[in-house]
């Protein structure tokens, strides 16, 4: 990583929350409580940092995506930096229920979505009735809502970055039961025992969210680096066996072929006759070699009859 613990201490990611509001799962990651507030430690976060963007690297150098989900205020723009950057899906706006355990129905209204879209840009829409053009515009902005950082999510991500797991609770639990690793900001009001990658740190000031947004950031770009494409196969190619050259050989031993031989006898190259013509000449030479003037075995067995009868 690129930062250190002061950068962290700088950015105010070591304020918590009131201790009215504090989690008593989040004691393993405070450092101390003044003025009513919890300190975070800061040295856990930043060894529990760089472990997530580890985790997060791996993951993307395998080719899975990471949904990106901060829905608060202080979250969104960031959010919406980070996914422009990396390409990765993210939701900002609503945490609809079901993104992850009904995402064959999402997937089939985000389909849906994409369809008015390309209506949208070639003209089709337009050529509709008025009634039809209405309900389809007023589907369109629930959608725009619902599904705006979702349209290239390929499938069931292969981790979440989540801002403020207290706040994205049911997002945690969907994951949680698909078994998709979830790597999230936690705040001192928030359980991190739900997360496989839990960050303690102020999940509530946009400085805080930034330089951690930014750790994620060069996580992706560089496990998007490492990524290695599998080798294409073409099926309309076929592979050429090269026959051995020996124009090089200079010295061939001379061979002497037997008396009566020629070399198109040893040729390998030569046509080998049809079964019919091989017949034919098999018939030929039996018929040659058959001696004239002789009975066949049927003329002789008809003649002995006929003379045992008289």
């Amino acid at each position: 990583m690129n930062i250190t613990v002061k950068d962290l201490l700088d950015a105010g990611v070591h304020f918590g929350h009131q201790l009215r509001r504090w989690n008593p799962k989040s004691k393993p990651y405070v450092f101390d409580n003044r003025h009513g507030i919890s300190i975070i430690d800061l040295e856990k976060t930043y060894d529990l940092l760089e472990n997530a963007s580890k985790a997060i690297e791996e993951i993307v150098s395998q080719g899975k995506q990471i949904l990106l989900v901060g829905t608060k205020r202080q979250a969104e723009e960031p959010i919406r930096e980070l996914a422009a950057a990396t390409n990765m899906p993210f939701c900002v706006n609503r945490w609809m229920g079901g993104t992850l355990t009904n995402f064959e129905t999402v997937s089939t209204s985000l389909t849906k979505y994409k369809s008015f879209l390309r209506m949208e840009e070639d003209g089709s829409l337009d050529k509709m009735h008025g009634k039809e053009i209405a309900a389809i515009k007023r589907q369109m902005s629930r959608m725009q809502r619902n599904f705006e950082g979702l349209l290239n999510l390929q499938g069931i991500p292969g981790a979440l970055f989540v801002i403020d797991s207290h706040n994205e609770a049911i997002a945690v639990a969907e994951a949680n039961r698909l078994k998709i690793p979830v790597i999230a900001l936690v705040d001192s009001n928030s359980d991190p025992s739900v997360l496989s990658h839990p960050i303690p740190g102020n999940d509530d000031s946009a400085k805080s969210i930034r330089i951690i947004v930014d750790v994620i950031l060069d996580a992706i770009q560089t496990g998007a680096s490492k990524r290695v494409e599998a080798p294409t196969k073409r099926k309309d190619i076929t592979p050429i066996a090269q026959e051995p050259d020996f124009v090089d050989q200079e010295d061939e031993p001379e061979v002497t072929l037997p008396e009566g031989y020629d070399e198109n006898d040893f040729d390998d190259r030569k046509e080998d006759k049809s079964e019919e013509e091989t017949e034919a000449e098999i018939k030929e030479v039996a018929k040659d070699s058959e001696p004239k003037g002789e009975k066949t075995s049927e003329e002789q067995n008809s003649e002995t009859e006929s003379e045992n009868k008289e």
